[in-house]
């Protein structure tokens, strides 16, 4: 084992772009194979130099088309027999949407939908059949504090949350005693390019700091992690306010 119960293969980042996700592959990268996995993988030219920066042993960028979920099978086994299994996957894609377009526009809430939810399923239920045939690995998804109760502000992103909420949770009880682990973050308002230009939430966050919650779950074999901590109590209040005061909740 590698960085204090972290397992010292290879770290498959699916979503290579993903500020979280790179930052969770530089902590991880001393002595580690990393592959990046996004479209136009070709231009992760600097996302690549800052993980072989970070002391990785070499890093393999390729390409991924998150919504294009007949291709996922394939890449992940390709990556698995390539690079003699997966031993963290961290799965960092994912969009906000519009939520006024969304409205008004159904093709558009489905692709928020699709690719926030249906595409999660997708990878996951691959990754899982994957590490369970090797005996182990470990598994990093992100949830978010939209999923917990779904606010009329975003409904369409937060129903999808909600759905992977569910579906990994499941997913993680169906995993227990397989030699996988499933990480699930649940992630207040982080401060990043996905949230450019948006006013910045109560008890936000950074992609550091998301990160650092990340391989401290990792390295605890926690199951679960808000971040920031304060959230778990505060979702656990937000479900008791009553509807017609939750409906004017903001984003």
């Amino acid at each position: 084992m590698g960085l204090r119960g972290i397992a010292d293969g290879a770290v498959v980042v699916l979503g290579g772009r993903s500020e979280i996700g790179l930052e969770v592959a530089r902590r991880l990268a001393p002595g580690r194979v990393v592959v990046l996995a996004a479209r136009r993988s070709g231009e992760l030219v600097e996302e690549s130099a800052a993980i072989a920066a970070a002391g990785a042993r070499a890093v393999h960028a390729v390409e991924f088309d998150a919504d294009d979920t007949a291709s996922h099978p394939a890449l992940l086994e390709k990556i698995a027999t390539e690079y003699g299994g997966i031993d963290v996957a961290v799965v960092a894609f994912g969009v906000l949407g519009d939520q006024a377009r969304a409205e008004r526009d159904p093709a558009h809430a489905i692709a928020v939908v699709h690719t926030d939810y249906v595409a999660q399923i997708s990878v996951l239920t691959i990754l899982a059949n994957l590490l369970r045939a090797q005996g182990s690995g470990q598994i990093v998804v992100f949830s978010s504090f939209a999923g917990a109760r779904v606010r009329r502000a975003n409904y369409v992103y937060g129903s999808a949350k909600a759905g992977l909420d569910g579906f990994a949770s499941g997913l993680a009880d169906a995993l227990h005693g397989s030699g996988v682990h499933l990480l699930l973050l649940r992630c207040g308002f982080v401060i990043g390019r996905m949230t450019e230009g948006m006013e910045s939430a109560p008890m936000s966050s950074t992609p550091d700091q998301v990160a650092d919650a990340v391989v401290r779950g990792l390295r605890r074999g926690a199951g679960r992690v808000w971040v920031p901590g304060i959230l778990r109590p505060f979702i656990f209040a937000i479900r008791l306010l009553p509807q017609p005061i939750w409906r004017r909740m903001p984003r």
